[in-house]
């Protein structure tokens, strides 16, 4: 655990109680704070009570007296739409608002790190998609290569119920635009941007507000090394700002799109296989195409923000290329589930939105698409460059034919349920096609969460081989 420093002897308010907020409540607790703690759901409350937390109803007039702190979980909105009456009650009385990320940064470093040979390093990642797959990568080789890492944030354990690194020890981070957004602390090490698709919209009140999220974890702290996707003018514009001129090596540029070129650091990758490029001059080159955990364009571009950062470490090109290897990948992103009479099933149930779908159909050909949802803002017109690839489309959900719609030139059977569309696109696969859920959409009109309708998927195939 991260005990949080700073806050002894002073009472700091909890708003939700759930993984994070839990996390946040025990390391406050661990470092002397007295805790009032609170949740909507009274099944939370009393799960926090059983832990031993003082619950207390941050509703009631006069809750926040003498609070020095408001902590928030990341999914209860601070701004927009519109905030949270809890939060709204604590911004009225004057109470900073933070979360566990911004508890985190400031609580790290200890005295302790005095008597280290190497101060431990803190590499976070942020974008709309990818970011768990390259925080795991950056952790899976640093791992491989015998460094102590420790894998946090939005994916793996929550940040402050870490050990504390040691001598050179790395924590990696994934971070999503809730969690920047609100953070009051923001300083690792190394900060990797992959890319930027529209995404949770209504949270931030348009792209501009997303992205201005994003870019907080550059902006606030001041990296020492920042690894910048380039293929969207956002990226564009953030490696030119933080950059003091084109030779600043401190800025690493990465691409999927195209050739970089210049006298700074590049990382990009063409035709499948990446080259770092410095001063110039190319400097390694890694065959892609032969990695079986990281397929498709988009797996390219985590391949190359993932060695991008452990080249700011100091690892060698060929022990990330040899780490590379051993990856297995993520549950639920890009997946191979099974292979049967030359049909391949994959899951890729995290393909929540439009942009994430549509890499997922470049990634492969003759693809039987399970796809569906809740349908995000920005309609389904972005997918129309993968939909070549698609054979047919198995598209489920409550508002499945609606969703339908959207998917002009295809071949489309509404299906609504997982178990039709599973047992539709099977029986159809013939030899050298992809049995593909990549639903580019959200999971709430059937489920909880993106991770139970790819169980629900996984469970459908199992049972069908």
């Amino acid at each position: 655990m991260i005990k949080v420093q700073g806050m002894a002897g002073q009472r700091v308010a909890v708003l939700g109680l759930g993984r994070s907020g839990l996390s946040a409540a025990r390391a406050l607790s661990a470092g002397g704070a007295e805790v009032l703690a609170w949740d909507d759901n009274p099944p939370a409350r009393d799960a926090a009570e059983a832990a031993g937390l003082t619950v207390t109803d941050l509703t009631r007039a006069g809750a926040f007296e003498d609070v020095a702190r408001l902590i928030v979980s990341p999914g209860i909105p601070h701004l927009y739409p519109s905030p949270n009456k809890v939060i709204a009650a604590a911004q009225e009385a004057g109470v900073p608002v933070d979360n566990d990320i911004g508890l985190f940064f400031r609580s790290l470093a200890t005295p302790d790190w005095n008597g280290f040979d190497q101060p431990p390093k803190v590499i976070a990642v942020t974008g709309s998609n990818g970011k768990s797959t390259t925080s795991a990568l950056i952790h899976h080789v640093l791992t491989e290569a015998g460094k102590q890492a420790q894998l946090a944030g939005n994916i793996g354990r929550g940040v402050l119920d870490i050990d504390p690194p040691g001598d050179g020890g790395v924590v990696v981070l994934e971070l999503s635009s809730y969690q920047t957004d609100l953070a009051r602390a923001l300083t690792p090490d190394v900060a990797v941007f992959t890319n930027l698709s529209p995404d949770h919209l209504d949270r931030h009140a348009g792209l501009g507000g997303y992205f201005a999220a994003k870019r907080r974890l550059f902006a606030e702290g001041g990296p020492d090394r920042a690894v910048i996707g380039v293929d969207e003018d956002e990226g564009r514009y953030l490696a030119g700002q933080l950059s003091e001129a084109p030779g600043d090596d401190r800025v690493i540029r990465v691409s999927v799109a195209r050739k970089l070129s210049g006298p700074g650091w590049m990382v990009f990758a063409n035709k499948g296989f990446l080259s770092e490029y410095r001063k110039g001059k190319q400097v390694a080159s890694i065959d892609l195409r032969a990695v079986p955990g990281l397929p498709g364009r988009h797996n390219h571009q985590n391949a190359c923000a993932a060695y991008a950062a452990c080249r700011t470490l100091g690892l060698a090109p060929r022990v990330i290329e040899a780490a590379f290897h051993s990856f297995a990948g993520l549950p639920h992103r890009s997946q191979t589930v099974a292979e049967r009479d030359g049909v391949r099933i994959v899951n890729d149930s995290k393909a929540t939105n439009v942009d994430a779908a549509l890499q997922a159909l470049l990634a492969f050909d003759n693809i039987r698409w399970i796809c569906g949802g809740l349908e995000k803002d920005g309609g389904l017109a972005g997918l129309k460059p993968g939909l070549d690839h698609v054979r047919k489309a198995y598209v489920i959900g409550r508002e499945a034919a609606q969703f339908a719609l959207g998917l002009e030139g295809v071949e489309v059977e509404i299906c609504t349920t997982m178990a039709r569309a599973v047992e539709a696109a099977m029986s159809e696969a013939a030899p050298g096609e992809v049995v593909l859920l990549a639903p580019a959409a959200a999971s709430f009109d059937q489920y909880d969460n993106f991770e139970q309708r790819g169980e629900d998927f996984i469970a459908e195939v199992r049972a069908r081989l």
